[in-house]
């Protein structure tokens, strides 16, 4: 089936991935990222295994392996002197089916923010800054962006620990930390669960626009505040947007001028060159308010899978990417997964 309106149109898939069927896949919570090599071929995350896997354009499973993660959170692919790597922000908790779908570890997170080759070897790793709110605070990143060199870029790493104090963190291509940002730098106010973080380049190919400017600039996605807090690459506030028209913004791709965002609450909302609201896709906000949501309760008050999941209509996005020819790849959140793909028209 079709949803969308006019060029942004787009073809419903929601069973293209060849998951292995397993206990772990049916059961496990689903709460990671996705992201799109140079080869078409497309990176995620296992719902319930500590596993890595990569399917080629067809959904086929082309090959996977094991990694030391409680959850691939958030996935950020780069080219770093010609090789892809993978930058991981682990928030350091998942939810456990024999726990009735609590966190486990005594309710602390360890949280770990990790760079690793396409074979799952670690190549570094960045420390939680020492910063006074995280005395007794918990620390548990969400997202990573990078100022990559080979877009002009002078290899700076950024930090969104959206689940821990809303801070995001800013560290030099080194992995020494420089600075950090929390939303009272600007007239917007602090943040609250900045879930994902990314660096827009799309100004830098037109000169200057309405948006501020043509330098790219780094999006912060203020889940909890319902917004996107835009700041320029040394980490100054320049503008807010999306407060009118959003609810959970989660994650970002972009194609072109086009701007999607993940809505966690049941949607896509699709954007403009200047940021500018164009439509939602898959909206379903009404599912939302069912008890259990993103999945459902037993006559018991028991967390069970959701019986309500529709083609063409969105539970939960949550993970977020976009290949060369604009079709966007959605991992949802919730027990078992959805992995949907929807084909540009």
């Amino acid at each position: 089936m079709r949803i969308g309106i006019g060029a942004n149109t787009y073809e419903w898939q929601d069973s293209w991935a060849s998951i292995p069927d397993s206990e772990s896949a049916r059961t496990g919570w689903a709460h990671h990222g996705v992201a799109v090599m140079e080869s078409g071929q497309i990176i995620t995350y296992h719902p319930g295994d500590q596993t890595m896997m990569v399917f080629d354009e067809k959904g086929n499973l082309a090959r996977s392996w094991q990694v030391e993660l409680s959850d691939a959170h958030g996935i950020t692919l780069v080219n770093d002197g010609g090789q892809e790597l993978l930058w991981i922000a682990d928030n350091g908790r998942k939810r456990q089916a024999d726990l009735g779908y609590e966190y486990g570890g005594g309710g602390g997170a360890k949280g770990q923010v990790l760079k690793m080759d396409l074979s799952g070897k670690v190549l570094a790793s960045l420390e939680r800054p020492d910063l006074d709110v995280y005395r007794e605070g918990m620390y548990s990143p969400t997202w990573v962006a990078v100022n990559e060199e080979r877009h002009g870029g002078n290899g700076d790493v950024w930090v969104a620990d959206g689940y821990g104090q809303s801070y995001v963190h800013r560290y030099d291509d080194t992995g020494n930390y420089i600075a950090s940002i929390n939303g009272d730098e600007g007239d917007a106010g602090r943040f609250s669960c900045p879930h994902a973080i990314f660096i827009d380049r799309r100004g830098t190919d037109r000169g200057g626009t309405d948006r501020g400017g043509s330098d790219p600039e780094l999006y912060v996605a203020d889940r909890a505040n319902g917004r996107v807090q835009v700041y320029d690459l040394e980490g100054n506030y320049r503008r807010v947007f999306g407060g009118d028209f959003l609810t959970t913004p989660s994650g970002f791709a972009t194609h072109g001028d086009l701007l999607v965002i993940a809505e966690l609450r049941a949607r896509l909302t699709l954007c403009g060159k200047n940021d500018e609201f164009v439509c939602y896709l898959g909206a379903n906000d009404q599912v939302c308010d069912v008890e259990g949501w993103p999945n459902n309760k037993d006559a018991s008050g028991n967390v069970i899978p959701t019986s309500l999941l529709e083609s063409g209509k969105f539970n939960s996005p949550h993970g977020l990417a976009v290949d060369p020819q604009g079709n966007l790849y959605v991992a949802e959140w919730l027990i078992g997964g959805r992995f949907i793909r929807l084909g540009k028209v």
